[in-house]
């Protein structure tokens, strides 16, 4: 009887246990077929066009984990792991490492809020939420070149409650120097930036501030200007208006102890705006407007984009975008979030930039799948 007795506390236990606790596996498969013209030759002195299958033109594919931990009196221990790869290849992140995306570990609490370290998303990626095409690839992180969308190694980050509709979110990135901001002996710079949101039913603003330091000399600035080290000043907004969302945003990178003279713009603005339309449960119109000026005579650009989604059940979806990026005379911004400088054959390998003051136009049709 005794025995029968223990067998059955054990089982309680472990019942008890396994509800305090939960690991959840997701992911996202994101593939379809690309067209782009006006992409330069290898020797960049004239265009080219190109078809290719394509995986994450609308979202990353990933995969990834999460768990909690229920530790009593409200406190939670929580975690996150979570890579990307080509749905076309299967390749992985590569130098990234397995989990490229997240790797973080913290504590919860739903009066106090959630901190965390480790490997995440930067702060930039805030904008997401503020983005008519979601950061597909030909959106808003194309003409800061990729400046909206890094990852960030070494942080904390804290993630208050909702106060009254305010939230507030931070992340603080040590550099791991011997230098506090950076001085060539680590692979990243001192990053940090500040998000506060406040959401009430018919609308939604944000603010972020963020700097990501250059790890060779600790400094907000780099030989491409201001697009990989810099300060970003932003503020967005977003309406919602029945089966309408009406989203605006403005942007401004600035440097600090530039060095590069005019060789690249120590100063870009980036604005753009959208809307979408709900035209049924199941289909979504979307039309998108983004420029950027930058100074020392680098020119504007501005990307005009059309697209939609339909939805074949819950988690998956058919994806569809056109869209042409218009370059002044001194401008080569592509669709793409191509590294700063000429197109073609480079050191670096290919890049998509189109010659100077051409244009370029795409079309890419998908599917995405989450689980």
């Amino acid at each position: 009887m005794k025995k029968a007795l223990l067998a059955a506390a054990l089982m309680s236990a472990g019942v008890i246990a396994h509800a305090q606790s939960s690991v959840t596996l997701y992911g996202r498969l994101d593939a379809g077929i690309e067209y782009i013209s006006g992409l330069p030759n290898a020797s960049y002195t004239g265009s080219t066009s190109r078809w290719r299958a394509e995986s994450g033109d609308w979202g990353t594919s990933l995969w990834g984990m999460k768990g909690t931990e229920d530790i009593g009196g409200g406190n939670k221990v929580v975690f996150k792991l979570e890579g990307s790869f080509n749905t076309m290849t299967g390749a992985g992140p590569g130098g990234g490492g397995l989990f490229n995306r997240w790797a973080t570990v913290g504590l919860s609490n739903a009066n106090y809020g959630t901190f965390t370290m480790g490997r995440m998303l930067y702060i930039a990626n805030g904008v997401w939420d503020f983005d008519p095409f979601g950061q597909s690839n030909w959106s808003s992180a194309s003409l800061v070149r990729g400046r909206n969308w890094p990852q960030s190694s070494n942080n904390v980050a804290y993630q208050s409650p909702n106060w009254g509709g305010f939230d507030v979110y931070g992340q603080y990135a040590l550099s791991n120097a011997t230098s506090w901001n950076g001085n060539g002996t680590t692979a990243q710079g001192r990053e940090a930036g500040l998000q506060v949101t406040y959401t009430s039913p018919i609308f939604q603003v944000r603010g972020i501030y963020d700097e990501i330091r250059n790890p060779a000399n600790g400094v907000l600035s780099g030989a491409d200007g201001a697009f990989s080290f810099s300060r970003e000043y932003t503020a967005g907004v977003n309406v919602f208006l029945g089966p309408f969302k009406i989203q605006g945003v403005y942007q401004a990178l600035r440097t600090s102890g530039f060095t590069g003279g005019v060789t690249a713009p120590s100063s870009i603005d980036h604005e753009w705006g959208g809307v979408t339309w709900q035209a049924t449960p199941a289909a979504a119109l979307i039309g998108a407007v983004y420029h950027v000026n930058t100074n020392h005579g680098f020119g504007n650009a501005t990307i005009y984009t059309v697209g939609g989604t339909y939805n074949l059940s819950k988690r998956t979806l058919l994806d569809l975008q056109i869209a042409t990026v218009r370059n002044s005379k001194s401008a080569n911004f592509g669709l793409d979030a191509n590294a700063f400088g000429n197109g073609g054959n480079t050191a670096a390998g290919y890049n998509e930039n189109p010659l100077h003051g051409h244009s370029q136009t795409g079309v890419y049709a998908g599917i995405q799948h989450t689980f």
